[in-house]
């Protein structure tokens, strides 16, 4: 995925390809005083105000931009969401003379701007995303640091976890034009577009279930060609969702697919993770 980025010491550029309407129910009555004097009569009860729902449903033309969006994804599950997540990843990448490569990444994400991946526990190689960096490590060495974004992490999970402003300011650097908006469907659900116009598949967008407020689609142009981002098969996780399956296409042609199980939420999970000086000595939550 491509991400917007600045020199740090001792690095060099890395080459990447990681991953309420609450409704008032007020009840209103008039009491007529009575003609004559006569026994009042009872004065009727007000009607119960309706709870509101748990899990409202954004319709059709209520949400118009793509900053109305961003705001009603983070407070449809604010205080909900899970702070952090983790998960085995089965990584089956395509190459370009039709084979393909499987392995295995155990991942760990705590919210929002941070995900480790680790693609080979056993040499202490991977990659570690912490706020607006990203740093590289093969056999538990730092090799690459520079500032990155995985605009991934921000569409599918950071959103629910830190302001909409701060959402929309790392949206537009990353070149999203959150002022182009429109409304399709996809995969026979409705859904919310954000960058392009009606119309328009080649400009960089996203693509967001209408119902749920959940990221399904992201198309961009990268240095290999047309990239079609999908996530896949959302399944409740806590109080949130996650997508269990990851797929990219290149020019129609599926490049690469990720498979999550074990998937666990809200678990103790050591800081040290996150921080690139002790990539090789935190305490892990794999075991």
């Amino acid at each position: 995925m491509r991400a917007y980025r600045r020199r740090l010491p001792l690095a060099t550029t890395p080459r990447l390809m990681v991953v309420g309407l609450i409704v008032l129910g007020i009840a209103c009555h008039r009491q007529a005083p009575p003609a004559v004097p006569a026994p009042r009569p009872a004065t009727p009860s007000p009607e119960p105000t309706p709870a509101p729902p748990t899990n409202p449903t954004v319709t059709s033309g209520s949400v118009t931009s793509g900053s109305a969006l961003i705001g009603a994804m983070h407070d449809r599950y604010a205080g909900k969401w899970y702070r952090n997540l983790t998960f085995v990843q089965k990584t089956t990448i395509g190459l370009t003379n039709g084979d393909s490569v499987v392995q295995t990444w155990h991942e760990a994400g705590a919210l929002p701007g941070r995900l480790r991946i680790d693609q080979d526990r056993a040499s202490k190689s991977g990659t570690l995303f912490a706020r607006d960096s990203v740093y590289q490590f093969n056999n538990g060495r730092l090799v690459r640091a520079d500032t990155g974004v995985n605009e991934l992490l921000v569409l599918g999970f950071d959103v629910y976890a830190m302001p909409p402003d701060r959402t929309e300011r790392v949206l537009s650097r990353l070149g999203f034009d959150l002022a182009k908006f429109h409304e399709s469907s996809w995969r026979g659900k409705p859904v919310y577009v954000v960058g392009a116009v009606q119309g328009d598949t080649v400009s960089k967008q996203f693509w967001i279930e209408r119902d749920r407020l959940l990221f399904v689609r992201m198309l961009q142009t990268t240095r290999q060609g047309r990239s079609d981002l999908r996530f896949n098969k959302y399944v409740e996780a806590g109080d949130g969702w996650i997508a269990i399956e990851v797929e990219q296409l290149i020019n129609g042609k599926r490049r690469l697919l990720e498979e999550y199980t074990d998937v666990r939420t809200n678990v103790e999970l050591s800081p040290a993770l996150f921080d690139p000086v002790q990539w090789a000595t935190a305490p892990h939550w794999a075991r």
